[in-house]
């Protein structure tokens, strides 16, 4: 019966493994994708790790030797994709496989069999707050649950590719409500670190959430959901696309405020996309507009940097001198040069995090 179970365990993780394939990204804009981050994937992944015989025998040769509730746990984690509270799969960090020609930790094995199949170097991975290996250096064990782990978002360098330059940031006016945003900050409150507001197009949808927490999720539809959750709010919003882009959240994404400053973990199986000053390099005129993919995290605020920012030139700061402490997200759809929609608020569902930076 042990046999049988742990077998039956086995097979299961072998079926959910994550697939080589497109990347099936949403909203591709008309010239070029203007990501941040390379989430595609490719056939030559699988190439990669070695032929699918040789894998299937040596991730079953692996998982075979791991404790039955550590299976059960991995098994938790990768068919709710993440959804589901998974504990840490405490495993030995030490431990090598080789498929092919390339040798990989078991750690990394297991991140390119359920997660990212073109995953090529630890150095692309960001560990999340959430687990218990965050912020150790060469532990003896090492947790392997691949949804304890993001995709780290690198920003585009000049020969990788266009990207999205926020056109419509020397022109943008706050839509009616960004003043009570503006006055939750002048309060003095100081026990909030952030406050969040949720958009339709020129609506805001609910009231502001106030985040006290270190880490906070942001969601539509979230299996054992606790945090900001966007599918109680009444929205009066009968639009198709508002409503089908709403459907979409999912998941939603992962607001945390660490050491660095304050990361975003796009949780949703769809492209989110950010404008945040700190960001950009200092020099430019406009903000631009970063596309993020599932899986992937990305640094959308440094508080040193908002501290030193001065755009004197640019409009959008000259009238609202706070714009340097907020971080725009629209999820699913993109806005600015390389879209349709050229400013946010003509983007269906989209949220607005305002930083108490005091």
């Amino acid at each position: 019966m042990f046999r049988t179970k742990r077998s039956g365990l086995v097979r299961r993780l072998w079926r959910s493994r994550a697939p080589v394939e497109g990347d099936g990204e949403a909203d591709r804009g008309t010239h070029g994708s203007g990501g941040c981050c390379m989430g595609k994937t490719t056939k030559a992944a699988k190439t990669n790790v070695g032929s699918e015989a040789e894998l299937k025998a040596l991730t079953h040769s692996i998982l075979k030797k791991i404790k039955e509730k550590q299976l059960e746990v991995l098994l938790q984690a990768v068919e709710s994709k993440g959804g589901a509270r998974s504990p840490c799969l405490l495993l030995p960090s030490k431990v090598d496989a080789k498929v092919g020609q390339q040798s990989y930790s078991l750690p990394m094995l297991l991140y390119k069999v359920f997660r990212w199949p073109d995953l090529r170097h630890s150095s692309e991975l960001k560990r999340l707050s959430c687990c218990e290996s965050y912020g150790k250096v060469n532990p003896e064990l090492v947790c392997c649950n691949p949804h304890h782990m993001s995709r780290l978002c690198e920003l585009d360098s000049p020969d990788s590719g266009p990207s999205c330059s926020e056109t419509g940031g020397t022109t943008y006016s706050a839509p009616v409500g960004l003043s009570d945003s503006l006055a939750l900050q002048e309060s003095g409150e100081r026990a909030h670190w952030c406050v969040v507001a949720y958009w339709e197009e020129k609506t805001r949808v609910g009231r502001l959430y106030s985040v006290q927490e270190s880490s906070l999720d942001i969601f539509y539809d979230l299996p054992q959901g606790n945090g900001f959750c966007l599918g109680q709010l009444c929205s009066e919003n009968k639009s198709q696309l508002v409503q089908m882009v709403r459907a979409k959240i999912g998941y939603g994404i992962q607001l945390t405020r660490e050491p660095d400053g304050v990361w975003v973990y796009n949780r949703s199986c769809y492209p989110i996309f950010i404008k945040s000053a700190t960001l950009d390099n200092p020099d430019s005129r406009t903000l631009l507009v970063h596309k993020v993919f599932p899986g992937f995290s990305i640094k959308a605020f440094d508080y040193d940097k908002a501290g030193n920012l001065q755009r004197p030139n640019d409009h959008e700061f000259t009238q609202q001198p706070r714009t340097g402490f907020t971080v725009q997200i629209s999820f699913v759809k993109g806005w600015g040069q390389c879209y349709t929609r050229q400013f946010i608020s003509s983007c269906p569902c989209w949220l607005e995090v305002i930083f108490n930076t005091r």
